[in-house]
């Protein structure tokens, strides 16, 4: 075990053999070819014998535009080939930060896989995810697989974008790059007791699929559309969130024979509206 500077600031350059850039996304270590910068207040140690390298304090690694921050960072390291190394895994604990020019995600813990280029992060209480098009958080973890393009939160988790909230077990949203290269959220998936909210309904499905630039969410499955006391119920709705407006559609294949549309209104509630 061989410390480095320690107690007080340290840098250490680590030699990284990356893979091609994927945009400006929270891809760390699949960038360009180039050295990872590791930073700490507390010292550095390189731990031959673990070919891991901990830093600890204020702990950065800064890839290009991608910086991980927190508490304790663990790399670990692996020789290459040609007789050069290649960080494999990096492992954040305590206050974890993962930020790039147009991305930003925050937890506990987190856990990046460089060969598969995936990153996992839990935490104690919730993980989240912010992005162009919208904030992702989560009970208790948060994917992001960056060649997929694809972050997939997990428990109780929750997209947010203005005043419009869609609520699931499981979100899987689905990035996108513009013109500029700058990636974004294009459409989110989600899976198990759905829920969208509005500043005047709340809709509940099975499952949904939110189209992020129409502003747009298809639901299917016991769907449920409640606006006061009133209440819709059919097998798909169609809802635009831009607008407001809500479409319901009748099930095709009910095993009761019973294909239609049920409402219940109350007269009183439609007065109030």
């Amino acid at each position: 075990m061989s410390p480095l500077n320690a107690g007080c600031a340290a840098l250490l350059l680590v030699t990284a053999m990356v893979g091609p850039v994927h945009g400006q996304s929270l891809s760390f270590g699949d960038g360009a070819n180039g050295p990872i910068e590791i930073h700490a207040d507390n010292g550095i140690e390189w731990q031959q014998s673990d070919s891991r390298i901990q830093a600890r304090g204020n702990a950065r690694a800064v890839n290009g535009d991608v910086q991980v921050r927190a508490d304790v960072l663990s790399a670990y390291y692996r020789e290459t080939e040609d007789g050069g190394t290649e960080i494999w895994r990096l492992d954040a604990e305590g206050d974890v930060a993962i930020t790039s020019p147009t991305e930003a995600a925050y937890g506990d813990r987190g856990v990046y896989d460089v060969d598969n280029a995936i990153l996992v992060l839990s935490g104690d209480d919730t993980v989240r995810l912010i992005a162009e098009g919208g904030e992702i958080t989560a009970e208790e973890q948060l994917e992001y697989w960056q060649r997929r393009q694809l972050a997939v939160a997990r428990g109780n988790a929750v997209a947010v974008r203005e005043d419009k909230t869609l609520r699931a077990d499981v979100l899987a949203a689905y990035f996108s790059a513009d013109s500029e290269g700058r990636s974004r959220i294009q459409r989110v998936e989600a899976f198990e007791g759905v829920e969208v909210t509005t500043a005047e309904e709340v809709v509940r499905a099975d499952r949904a699929v939110y189209d992020v630039d129409r502003g747009v969410a298809t639901l299917i499955g016991t769907v449920r559309i409640s606006r006061g006391d009133n209440q819709l119920n059919g097998c798909e709705a169609e809802v635009d969130l831009e607008s407001g407006v809500s479409k319901l559609r009748s099930c095709s294949n009910n095993d009761d024979g019973d294909n239609r549309v049920r409402g219940l209104i109350q007269p009183e509630a439609v007065g109030r509206q």
